[in-house]
């Protein structure tokens, strides 16, 4: 992906594993590209525990999903996967990318999960945000000029694996393929009959994990009345300026 320096950013998606913000977001993330939106992701790993492919086969992978859902930037901050914490060292890297890009929204991953990465990398990401709005945290820029303290508006985590009832729901019907088209980008961690040789079966490369990515979307956009949708909570309440902004619901 791009290597644009200090481009604003409307919405930063991160996962801290290649395929997080694909399976999370991307439906929301190609509705926002569409409505003219500048967005970018981060991985903050490079999924090297991942019990099938390879760190080369994965990059090859994230860059063909960013360029499927027509994200500006893609970069990856090389964290270990596994064993990182969310401590001043971590922190210190993402509020530079935090800073870099400005982006008025962040979407993370979820704040409790079952795999116990995502849920560190929620908080990770949470606490990072924050304390990016510091004065008295420092940062630099690569050339060594000192970075602006920056906060996003809003933090939103999309939900994973575990089930959690969600603040918001994002109708994606109209983007469905083109997300799904996404994810399966990754062929060697989801199902993908031609290769087979990738690796030991997984949670996440059976057929029926996704099936059940489609039926998780089915399910959250039923809440709202329409065929497909992502749900995502949010610590800070949620505001609108008028009623023109909501999906219109059959009753």
């Amino acid at each position: 992906m791009g290597d644009e320096v200090n481009m604003k950013l409307d919405i930063l998606a991160i996962g801290v594993h290649p395929d997080d913000v694909e399976l999370g977001c991307s439906g929301t993330i190609i509705n926002e590209i569409r409505n003219g939106k500048k967005v970018g992701v981060l991985d903050l790993t490079q999924g090297e525990l991942g019990s099938r492919g390879s760190v080369e086969k994965r990059f090859e992978e994230a860059a063909k999903a960013a360029i499927t859902m027509g994200v500006l930037i893609r970069e990856n901050l090389n964290m270990r996967d596994g064993f990182f914490k969310n401590d001043e060292t971590h922190q210190m890297k993402l509020i530079q990318v935090i800073r870099k890009y400005q982006p008025e929204i962040v979407i993370a991953n979820s704040l409790d999960d079952r795999h116990p990465d995502h849920g560190r990398a929620g908080k990770l990401i949470a606490d990072s945000c924050f304390l990016s709005g510091l004065v008295k945290v420092i940062t630099k820029e690569e050339d060594g000029n000192q970075q602006q303290p920056w906060r996003p508006k809003y933090v939103f985590h999309y939900i994973q694996d575990r089930y959690h009832e969600p603040d918001f729901i994002v109708d994606i019907s109209n983007v469905f393929e083109q997300r799904m088209e996404a994810i399966k980008a990754y062929t060697t961690q989801f199902y993908n009959p031609e290769n087979e040789d990738d690796g030991p079966q997984t949670y996440i490369s059976t057929p029926e994990f996704l099936e059940s990515i489609i039926a998780r979307a089915r399910m959250i956009g039923k809440k709202i009345g329409v065929k497909y949708g992502e749900g995502f909570n949010s610590e800070k309440r949620i505001g609108i300026r008028n009623f023109d902004a909501l999906v219109e619901i059959e009753t």
